[in-house]
């Protein structure tokens, strides 16, 4: 299965956005002789980082990324957290410059799981992607692929590459041919246009 690490360079430079436990950080300190930086708001999610060796900061990404230079970082990763953010385009704004390239994913809102589910039952979807109810939901921002990509060109932002695939699971045909409506997750490979 493709993993983010895999678009990442050895002894590379990495900030993690939202960076949960980090373990995408430890594995590529391990793996890839990388050094990485991670940013959380999570009390528990920090501890295990500092459990693990793990350089954390606690910041709120909401508020903004002012405190890193431009292009300080090789990578900046933001994996699973642009939907749960206020203004999502300014985090992605700011993932762009501060990294010399960027690597974004996002659930896909618009998979086929989730548009039977609503259609079928009237309700929010509830999907290995997005396993929230509505009402407990950390994301903010539902989007499609269509929507991420709009966004990406309007903010002149170059997509260099797009993987497509399931939770657990590979791409498929179906997803190459049809991404917006069987992928349930993207990740993205992302540059700011100059």
């Amino acid at each position: 299965m493709f993993e983010i690490k895999d678009w990442i360079s050895k002894n590379s430079k990495v900030l993690d956005l939202g960076c949960g436990d980090g373990s995408l950080i430890d594995s590529l300190i391990k793996e890839k002789s990388s050094s990485g930086l991670g940013i959380e708001i999570d009390n528990e999610k920090i501890n295990k980082c500092l459990e693990k060796g793990i350089s954390v900061i606690q910041q709120d990404i909401d508020n903004g990324l002012e405190n890193f230079n431009s292009l300080s970082f090789d990578y900046v990763v933001m994996s699973q957290s642009i939907q749960a953010l206020k203004k999502p385009e300014v985090a992605l704004e700011e993932i762009v410059r501060i990294g010399k390239e960027s690597i974004v994913s996002i659930p896909n809102f618009a998979n086929i799981k989730c548009r039977v589910q609503l259609l079928l039952t009237g309700q929010m979807p509830i999907s290995n992607a997005l396993p929230h109810d509505w009402y407990s939901t950390p994301n903010l921002h539902l989007c499609s692929l269509k929507d991420f990509e709009e966004l990406c060109k309007k903010l002149e932002i170059t997509i260099i590459e797009r993987r497509l695939s399931k939770i657990n699971g590979e791409e498929t045909f179906l997803m190459k041919a049809f991404p917006n409506l069987f992928s349930e997750v993207a990740l993205y490979r992302l540059v700011k246009e100059n």
